[in-house]
Parts: C-alpha cells; sequence; structure tokens
C-alpha cells in the first residue's frame, strides 16, 4: 500500500537563474522545477518549513504530493533534491508531473521479518543482506511502502532472491534476466570482518619474526 499523498503550496517563479535562486533561499523558499507528462517545465518555489518536514517524514521520494500554484493543481513525484553540503539544508528540488496512467521507476525499501522464526539466525548465523532495496518499475499512483521478507524457515546457506516477492499488480523489478539475490543466512565465520583476518596475519607474521631474533640470539 502506497503511502497517503501531501499537499504543498508553491508560487510561480518568475525570475530563474543563480541571483534569483540565491534570494528566494534566503527568504526562506526552496526553488523547484515540475517537468514532464509532454509539457514545458514549470519554475516554482516552495516553503523550506514545509519541504524539510516532508524530506524528514520518511518516504519522500516514493509519495505523490499535489503542488498547488494560486488555485491550480499539480499532481507529482519527487524524482529529486539538492542541499547545501555545509549547512545542510534543501537548495533545490526537481518534480516529475503525473499524469493519467503515468509510470515510474523507484527504490522500495525492503523489510525483514520473523528473524527469531529462522533456524540459522537461531543456530548463530547472520543475515547478510545484498540489497536493502528494489529498484521497480510501477503505476505513480500505486507505489509500495515496502517489501516485506519473511524469514520463517530459513537455515544457513539459504538465500532469498526476487522470485521469493510478492509483488503487487503492475509492479515489476527493472533487472529482469536474473532471479537477483536479496539476502542470505550466512555462517557466523563467512561473515567475519576483514580488518580481524588481515589483524591475524599480521600478529602470525610478528610471532615468526620474533621467534626468528631468538633463535639467531
Amino acid at each position: 500500500m502506497s503511502q497517503q499523498s501531501y499537499e504543498l503550496k508553491a508560487e510561480r517563479r518568475e525570475k530563474v537563474g543563480k541571483g534569483a535562486a540565491r534570494e528566494f533561499r534566503r527568504n526562506g523558499l526552496v526553488p523547484a522545477v515540475i517537468y514532464g507528462d509532454k509539457k514545458d517545465p514549470l519554475a516554482i518555489a516552495l516553503s523550506r518549513k514545509e519541504v524539510t518536514l516532508r524530506l524528514h517524514g520518511g518516504g519522500f521520494m516514493t509519495t505523490l504530493a499535489t503542488i498547488d500554484i494560486g488555485g491550480e493543481k499539480h499532481q507529482v513525484l519527487p524524482r529529486d533534491y539538492q542541499s547545501d553540503p555545509v549547512r545542510d539544508f534543501v537548495t533545490h528540488v526537481d518534480f516529475l508531473r503525473i499524469g493519467k496512467g503515468s509510470r515510474v521507476v523507484v527504490e522500495i525499501p525492503v523489510h525483514f521479518v520473523n528473524e527469531d522464526d529462522s533456524p540459522g539466525l537461531k543456530r548463530g548465523g547472520v543475515l547478510n543482506i545484498v540489497r536493502h532495496e528494489i529498484e521497480v518499475e510501477c503505476p505513480a499512483t500505486a507505489i509500495p511502502d515496502a517489501f516485506e521478507i519473511d524469514l520463517d524457515g530459513l537455515d544457513i546457506g539459504d538465500s532469498v532472491h526476487i522470485s521469493h516477492v510478492s509483488l503487487p499488480d503492475g509492479v515489476t523489478p527493472t533487472i529482469t534476466d536474473r532471479d537477483f539475490t536479496i539476502a542470505t543466512i550466512a555462517g557466523a565465520a563467512a561473515m567475519k570482518p576483514e580488518e580481524d583476518e588481515e589483524g591475524e596475519e599480521a600478529e602470525t607474521e610478528e610471532t615468526e619474526e620474533e621467534e626468528e631474533a631468538e633463535g639467531e640470539e
């Protein structure tokens, strides 16, 4: 089930360019553009406070929004945004205009359930997540919140592939040439960090050097 849509009020940007954008930002607004659906791009400005709240609320890139420009409403989906690298606030947003029958490519998060019912995890195995998100193509009006993967019954050595995921109607993975892996149940030894192995090798070398030095004495 897709997340609930929301509405943002905006104003048209008559001035464009870096100077105009800086002025909007000084006034607490975020420059943005609406494009797509075979229509001309529309330059707008939105409340930075409202955009920031939506961004930090989760699901920003996969939730439809309605932008109200003086009573003229546009259904959109955020496609990209930029942030100030120093002060960490939103500086620009790109919105895709959603028309009737529009399909979009989005990355949907993966959630794992019933870890306590996995024999492999009970025996000390580790859940090795290969993909935290799955890229799919789906109707813009029916974007899933997340894909739920049941770990019940999985043992060490078992894998979860895309074929094990129940996808809603109209939702298809963008990778179609293979049954790709999403997660595996690995033995604890298989998940040992490389740093530990390197540390053990270094310790072995030091011990050998010490033994050689003692032998020379």
